[in-house]
């Protein structure tokens, strides 16, 4: 009798057991899932935020710049590109046009000296500054829960939960060889 007593408690232990594992990799995929998601959006909050900028940036050197309307113009294309991408890839590259858009800018400024010493455009260089180190801060986020969540899904015992649930591995933000290259300075 006693056997069977142990043998019973012991079935009922892993029986528990392996429902409170269902519920804990369960509820790890949905908080994985959802920091994922939460990252992405303030990628998204960011990019937005640095697209805002950008028309009073435009208005702040229109008036200097008379010259370099193709500038401007390839600035507020790259603008409309990124405020209208509806997925990731559209708009990584959307931003990525912008931030190159903008670096024109920067570099053109540097023939207006009454440009660079305007407050306002002083003021929105820093702006954009600070949000492009943050635009990279949700990105290195993004990629974090990324990877916490990929070594989730991909690890034992995980992958059973992973593979009893369909979930995948999801991709990295990743770099474009061509943005890799070191730019090449000349004087």
């Amino acid at each position: 009798m006693i056997p069977v007593l142990w043998i019973g408690l012991v079935v009922a232990g892993l029986i528990v057991l392996l429902i409170f594992m269902f519920v804990m990799y369960y509820n790890r995929f949905v908080v994985l899932d959802n920091r994922i998601d939460n990252s992405l959006a303030q990628i998204d909050v960011q990019l937005k935020k640095r697209a805002d900028l950008v028309p009073n940036l435009l208005e702040t050197v229109k008036g200097y710049m008379k010259h370099e309307k193709s500038i401007i113009k390839s600035v507020t294309d790259a603008r409309q590109a990124m405020m209208s991408a509806s997925n990731l890839p559209d708009r990584a590259k959307a931003g990525a046009d912008l931030q190159t858009a903008l670096r024109s800018v920067f570099a053109i400024s540097e023939n207006y000296p009454q440009l660079k010493a305007n407050e306002g455009f002083v003021q929105l260089q820093q702006d954009l500054s600070a949000i492009e180190d943050k635009i990279a801060y949700a990105r290195q986020f993004y990629n974090d829960a990324i990877v916490t969540y990929n070594n989730s899904v991909e690890t034992f015992p995980g992958v059973m939960f992973a593979n009893l649930w369909h979930k995948k591995p999801k991709p990295q933000l990743t770099i474009k060889e061509e943005e890799k290259a070191v730019p090449k300075v000349q004087f």
